[in-house]
Order: structure tokens, then sequence, then C-alpha cells
């Protein structure tokens, strides 16, 4: 009997996979920044190939593309590539004020300035330390989920090339994934919504770093309700 259930089985398989496929909707047209709004610094930004290249700018601070909706508990897909001597990021579940405020984070008052994107990050990192996969609490806590203890993750992140970044939120379970390798998986409730983000780094005056490159694409995201 188990051959006859062999195909059924996994031709069903087959069915979720592609269901689970058709469910991830694109962020990004390849075309246009439509649905995206500049905050923070002032990165330069642009569409070519299909895809979303954020280029370094001396004197300012880091800067996000993000999008114009908020999301909650979602799957978010995307390809990166980026250049050996950047660090960079996708942010999630992030928010910004429109004005200066002071909020209390572990018993701590800590101030933003207007515009400044703050809140989870999945960490772009080519350097040696190899913690892209990784969850940074940019602008608030520092790092959540580091890759230290993380080999197979850390050895997962292809340099020069493209790579895919997979990350899962749902309720406070954040997920995070690196060319189909694990990399984080916590709890964490500090916040429950919030933009998609495409982080370039400040470089400050830094001229060797200037005109530096990182780039994204295929960028698709399924809501969970």
């Amino acid at each position: 009997m188990k051959p006859r259930l062999f195909l059924p089985l996994a031709l069903l398989c087959c069915l979720l996979t592609a269901h689970a496929e058709e469910a991830l909707v694109p962020l990004f047209d390849g075309k246009t920044l439509t649905g995206w709004e500049q905050h923070s610094g002032v990165a330069e930004y642009r569409v070519e190939n299909e895809a979303i290249v954020g280029k370094t700018v001396p004197n300012t601070g880091n800067s996000f593309l993000c999008t114009t909706k908020k999301y909650g508990d979602f799957i978010l897909e995307l390809e990166f590539k980026v250049d050996p001597s950047m660090n960079s990021g996708i942010q999630f579940r992030s928010n910004y004020y429109t004005q200066e405020t002071e909020v209390e984070i572990a018993g701590k008052k800590k101030k933003f300035p207007a515009d400044r994107v703050h809140g989870y990050q999945f960490e772009i990192d080519p350097s040696a330390r190899a913690f892209t996969g990784g969850v940074y609490d940019e602008g608030r806590r520092g790092w959540l989920f580091d890759l230290k203890n993380n080999e197979a993750a850390r050895k997962a992140f292809k340099q020069g090339d493209w790579n895919k970044a997979r990350i899962e939120c749902r309720g406070d379970s954040i997920k995070t994934f690196i060319n189909g390798v694990s990399a984080a998986d916590f709890k964490d409730e500090m916040t429950k919504e919030g933009v998609i983000a495409l982080q370039v780094h400040g470089i400050g005056k830094k001229t060797e770093a200037i005109g530096k490159e990182v780039m994204w694409r295929n960028i698709r995201l399924q809501e969970l309700k």
C-alpha cells in the first residue's frame, strides 16, 4: 500500500508549496519606488535592472527606504547583494516619530529625533564576523540575536553574490533564514507592527566608503491573519 500513498502525498506537498509561493505578494514592482518613501538619512536610492539600489553618501546618518504601509504578522522574502565593505540591513516592524519623542525602553528613557527609523533589523554583515541573518534592534536595544553560536548560518552567506533572506513574524515569535538556513529564532513582544525598510548605513566622513552599493530584488510578503 505504501507505493500507492507516495504519489498523492508528494502531489499534496507540491500543491501546498505552490500555494504558499502564490500567497507572497510583491512589495516592489521592479520599475519604480511606488509604495516606498525615504526616512532618516539622505543616501541615494534608485531602480536598476529590476532591483532597488542603495548607494552611500557622506555626512549623513543611516538611511531607510520604507514601505508606506505597516505590517504585523507576515512572511517576507527577498534577495540582496551587498558590497563586501558595507554593512546594511532589512528593517521590519520598524517605526519613526514625526516629532522628537522620549520613551522608556528597558527601564531607561531614550529620546528619538524626528524621523529616526528604529526597530527590528535583519542584519546584512559581509564582514569576517558574518552575522548576516542575525537580528539587531536598530536605534533601541542593540543585538537581540547574533550568530556567534550559529556557525551554519554564518557560513550560509554568499560573498559578492545574491543571497535570499526570509523573515517570519507571528505574534512574539521572530524567525529569520539566510539562503534557507535557520539564523535567528527567538521571542520578543516590544513591537507588534511597523514598516519594512531597506537600510543604507551611514559612513560619516569616510571618503573611501562613498558610492558603495547594496541591492534588493524580488521583495515579496505574505500577511498572516
